[in-house]
Order: structure tokens, then C-alpha cells, then sequence
């Protein structure tokens, strides 16, 4: 009787790894607050990428002057947005859907940038209510009535929470805005679990990132930084809307497919480095 052969043959060595170069093609990403600062800078990198973009913001100058920069047609749009209505955040996401015939990502980015606010003994309810209103109310809305769209998305939809460095260090006074933000992050590792395996969800952490040349053209100026201010970070430099585009592009494409409810913090740095007066 011939002997069975125990050898198999040899599996076939894995396929390269694909090039890290995000690719959104005709993809439609919604970015909220996305018409100046850190907002332009995500739209900028999903139209990099060859996605399409709809701007929400509250400053109708802003978004008109994107779209008159950008030039890319049909690729691109603005619609008003006030993320604290939950009426004006439905009316959205309807007209999005209606003129794209999907959403494949949503970025929520709007929020009240101010971080100060005052000795806690001297911040009002209405002022603290205001900070959470638009900073974490705002993105479960959007979240809310972008999910029936994501969850249809051809390739999986994707939603990312802009939050900030600051939901994991402090200044003095800035109570209200961190609370926003760290809540910011626990809503992302919530949602991935109950919205996945149909929807990515992740979160990016800004650390000062230098958005005065990325303000609509009537504000626009050079930043000013100082040589300390640049020196200061481990990166040796302050960042751009661009760092925070690039990384969202990224994490909004096929190739982070095996990514979901994280925090990526990009602050040069500046969250890892030990200071002492």
C-alpha cells in the first residue's frame, strides 16, 4: 500500500502590504465646523484623497469661500449647520443624502474652541450647559442620523470624533471644556462597540494646532509663533490643520479597516513630554 504523505504543499507568502496612501474615491464625507481651522483641514485631505465632501459650519461666509478656493465642482458643498439643534442636524443629513445618494464618513468636528472659562465658582450653568450642548451634544446628533446612512455605506462607514489633548491633560479653568472633550472620547469607544462590525468609529486629539491661515479669507493672517513656541514640542513644531487631515483621511479609508475605537492624539508630542516649573 503506497504511503500517505503527511508533507502539504507550501501556502503562498501574503500579498505586500498596499502603499499608505488613503484612497476616498467617491467616497461622501460630512465635516462639521469644516469651513475654517481644523475642519478645512480634514475636507482639504478627504478631496486630497479623491472623496467628496459636504461642509456644515454656522458661518455661511466661511463656507462659501471654501468652496470658491477649492474649485472642484460637483466634488465638494456647503450647507448651513448648527450641531446644537437637533432639528438643523436631521435637515442635514437628509439634504446630504439626498444630493450624494450615500455617506460613507462623518467627521464631527464642530465645537466651542475657547477652552477658558473662568474659576469654577464663577461658571454659570447656562455657560457650562452651552459647552456640552455643542462639543458632545453636537456629535451624538449628527451621529444619531448620520448612522442609518453609515451602516448602508458600500465599504463600511466610518465616523470620527475630533476631540482634543486636552480630555487628558489641563490648564487652570478649563473645566467645562474638558469635560466635553473626555466625554467626547468614552462616547467614541461606546459607539464603536455598538455600532460595529458596519461602522468604524475613532477619535483624534488635537494638540495646538495653528489655524489662523486656514480662517476664512476676511481673518486670515500668518500664525504668530515664536521660536519657544515651535522648540516646546518633541516634534519641533506647532501643528497644522493639515497634520489632523492627513491622519483623518487615513483612519476614514479602506486602510484602516482593522481600527476602531481609538484615540489618536496629534499635539508634536507634547502629551507624553514631563514639565516642571
Amino acid at each position: 500500500m503506497a504511503r500517505r504523505s503527511s508533507s502539504r504543499a507550501a501556502a503562498a507568502p501574503p500579498s505586500p502590504a498596499p502603499a499608505l496612501q488613503p484612497s476616498l474615491h467617491e467616497r461622501v464625507v460630512l465635516v462639521t465646523g469644516g469651513a475654517q481651522g481644523i475642519g478645512r483641514g480634514v475636507a482639504q485631505a478627504v478631496l486630497a484623497a479623491g472623496g467628496r465632501v459636504l461642509i456644515g459650519d454656522t458661518d455661511s461666509e466661511a463656507g462659501r469661500a471654501c468652496l470658491d478656493e477649492w474649485q472642484v465642482g460637483d466634488a465638494a458643498a456647503f450647507l448651513p449647520l448648527d450641531v446644537a439643534s437637533e432639528a438643523g442636524v436631521r435637515r442635514w443629513i437628509a439634504a446630504a443624502g439626498k444630493r450624494f445618494g450615500r455617506i460613507d464618513g462623518l467627521v464631527n468636528n464642530a465645537g466651542i474652541a475657547d477652552p477658558h472659562t473662568g474659576p469654577l465658582e464663577q461658571l454659570t450653568l447656562r455657560e457650562w450647559r452651552r459647552r456640552l450642548a455643542v462639543n458632545l451634544d453636537g456629535a451624538f446628533l449628527c451621529a444619531k442620523h448620520a448612522l442609518p446612512w453609515l451602516r448602508q455605506a458600500p465599504e463600511g462607514g466610518v465616523l470620527l470624533n475630533i476631540a482634543s489633548s486636552r480630555a487628558l491633560q489641563s490648564e487652570p479653568d478649563t473645566e467645562a471644556y474638558a469635560a466635553s472633550k473626555g466625554a467626547l472620547l468614552a462616547f467614541t469607544h461606546a459607539l464603536a462597540i455598538s455600532a460595529g462590525p458596519a461602522v468604524r468609529v475613532n477619535a483624534i486629539s488635537p494638540g495646538w494646532i495653528s489655524t489662523e491661515a486656514w480662517r476664512k479669507p476676511a481673518e486670515r493672517r500668518p500664525p504668530r509663533l515664536s521660536a519657544a513656541d515651535h522648540a516646546q514640542h518633541p516634534a519641533g513644531r506647532v501643528g497644522t490643520p493639515a497634520d489632523v487631515g492627513a491622519l483623518a483621511a487615513f483612519l476614514l479609508s479602506p486602510q484602516a479597516g482593522f481600527i476602531t475605537g481609538e484615540n489618536f492624539v496629534v499635539d508634536g508630542g507634547m502629551v507624553r513630554k514631563m514639565q516642571y516649573v
